[in-house]
């Protein structure tokens, strides 16, 4: 009995110790959350007919006694200086005795907080918000659109930093689209691991409509949006599936949990992100055959951008640099290989034929063979001087020296995907191209690709030298285009017109033979 006794004291000084031992433990690592930096942003909108928002920052556990604040200078997806932060008033900040702080500008995106290694701060601020497009904020009593990047400042250097966000919106609304993580058991409130993310995730508010949504793969495809309009929405979330499943099925994978269509109302433009695609939407258009087509071309484009810029991206597409912008020589990769995309995606979901497909083509081809700037600026230089001349070159400038990438982008890439598969007997396709660099960078190498690599992986498909194609990318040398359509028994006609514009017509070549039917059958998805 006396063994027996010690055996229980044993145990139960065992038993307290390792509840000692999990009990500080526990209150180790909650200690580690509770001293974690955050930021926790509210946002509210009490008067929307001024177009003003009112933003509130809690920021805690910051141990440093200056803190350089940014707003970004521009939005990923939309290549241009939006200079966000002119549109910010009425910044202050305060401690926990809600004691003013001292706050000073120090540039046009920047302020310093000076802040005495508080605990706990709060930033205020207003920012205006009173223009409708798809990469500006816009607020009024119908309706909020927030582009993340124009509306949420971050501390210089630590854009890995948690943010959680609180919407406070109009009583009188009834949903909120976005692509954030929501915050389970709590309305309107969600997260981002970082502020990339909280970027990449615009907010629609307003009374919204919510078509019905579609699986893909067992993956819930939404879309919702502001002022649809009247139109054939069974139909067209029919179409839209099939769009879905033509792009998936060149990449083979969806790596998101959920899709999202946001149409944020009448107006012009789109952006894509990761989960998610904003864009200009107006139902009304969509009842005749030309607006759905058109509208599909929209949406496939869009869509396909979660792989071709969001994931098969340049080197320089990520980490971004919110302050000056990121430049690469790639965009006609990211944004001219996705119409090339939008085009056979539509085709491929059996939504046109042969024949609008050919003349989606002639219509970048007549647009840049009739742009003067063709002779001065390359490819290249077009991607990187876009944040100078604009994705669609300096329109109407008498003196004309750029292009877009977005016409002599997708051109390049009939040519190249031509040459792919005829060097390959018809065995491989810039398809296999882009599943390569999905699967090898962004799944296996977490990054980006450089100039040399997207060749090189180019090359590797084909299996031969492509310096010919590249010229066309690096240099401002004609294009060839009969050579190249000759592969899938294909050739270009041209007329000149009374004001000598040149007019240009994709026909079947004069030369037919059993290789370049197989090569046009294949391409067309038939």
């Amino acid at each position: 009995m006396l063994i027996y006794s010690n055996r229980i004291k044993v145990k139960k000084i065992t038993y307290l110790l390792m509840f000692m031992a999990a009990f500080t433990c526990a209150s180790t690592k909650l200690s580690a959350q509770l001293k974690k930096e955050m930021l926790q942003y509210s946002i509210s909108m009490p008067y929307p007919s001024s177009h003003y928002y009112h933003v509130e920052c809690i920021i805690t556990n910051w141990k440093t006694d200056t803190l350089d604040l940014k707003m970004p200078q521009w939005m990923p997806g939309y290549y241009q200086v939006m200079n966000y932060a002119e549109k910010v008033e009425n910044i202050s900040a305060i401690d926990s005795h809600s004691k003013k702080m001292i706050l000073h500008k120090t540039d046009d995106h920047s302020w310093r907080l000076i802040n005495g290694s508080h605990q706990y701060l709060k930033l205020s601020y207003d920012v205006k918000a009173d223009k409708q497009f798809v990469a500006n904020s816009f607020l009024d009593s119908t309706h909020a659109y927030i582009v993340p990047a124009g509306l949420f400042v971050y501390i210089n250097n630590n854009i890995n930093t948690p943010v959680s966000v609180k919407i406070i919106p109009n009583k009188k609304w009834n949903n909120i689209a976005t692509g954030l993580e929501a915050v389970p058991g709590k309305q309107y409130e969600f997260t981002a691991p970082d502020f990339d993310i909280l970027y990449d995730c615009p907010i629609l508010m307003g009374n919204l409509e919510e078509l019905p949504s579609f699986k893909v793969k067992g993956i819930e495809h939404r879309f919702i949006g502001y002022k649809m309009g009247s139109f054939d929405k069974a139909g067209f979330m029919s179409n839209l599936q099939k769009i879905v499943e033509a792009a998936v099925s060149i990449i083979g994978d969806i790596p998101y949990k959920r899709y999202t269509f946001i149409g944020i109302g009448p107006g012009r433009g789109g952006i894509e992100h990761l989960n998610n695609t904003t864009v200009s939407f107006d139902g009304n258009t969509l009842n005749s055959t030309a607006g759905m087509n058109k509208m599909m071309n929209f949406l496939a484009h869009e869509y396909f951008h979660h792989y071709n810029v969001k994931r098969i991206r340049p080197f320089e597409l990520g980490p971004f640099d919110y302050d000056k912008g990121s430049r690469t020589n790639l965009l006609w990769v990211s944004e001219g290989l996705s119409v090339y995309y939008e085009y056979l995606i539509v085709k491929r979901a059996g939504l046109i034929n042969k024949q609008s497909l050919f003349n989606d083509f002639e219509n970048n081809i007549n647009a840049f063979e009739n742009d003067p700037g063709r002779s001065y600026q390359s490819l290249k230089q077009a991607s990187y001087e876009t944040w100078s001349d604009g994705p669609f070159g300096k329109q109407g400038a008498s003196d004309d020296k750029s292009i877009s990438y977005y016409d002599k982008g997708p051109v390049v890439g009939l040519l190249l995907d031509f040459r792919i598969r005829n060097a390959t007997e018809n065995k491989k396709s810039l398809d296999d191209v882009m599943r390569f660099l999905y699967w090898e960078y962004y799944k296996k190498l977490a990054r980006g690709f450089t100039d040399a690599e997207f060749e090189q992986a180019c090359e590797t498909i084909a299996g031969i030298s492509l310096n010919d194609v590249f010229e066309y990318v690096y240099t401002t040398r004609p294009l060839d285009y009969n050579h190249y359509l000759l592969y899938a028994g294909l050739k270009l006609d041209m007329q000149t017109g009374a004001d000598n514009t040149k007019k240009h017509f994709l026909v079947p070549n004069d030369i037919q033979d059993q290789s370049g039917a197989a090569i046009l059958s294949s391409w067309l998805g038939e």
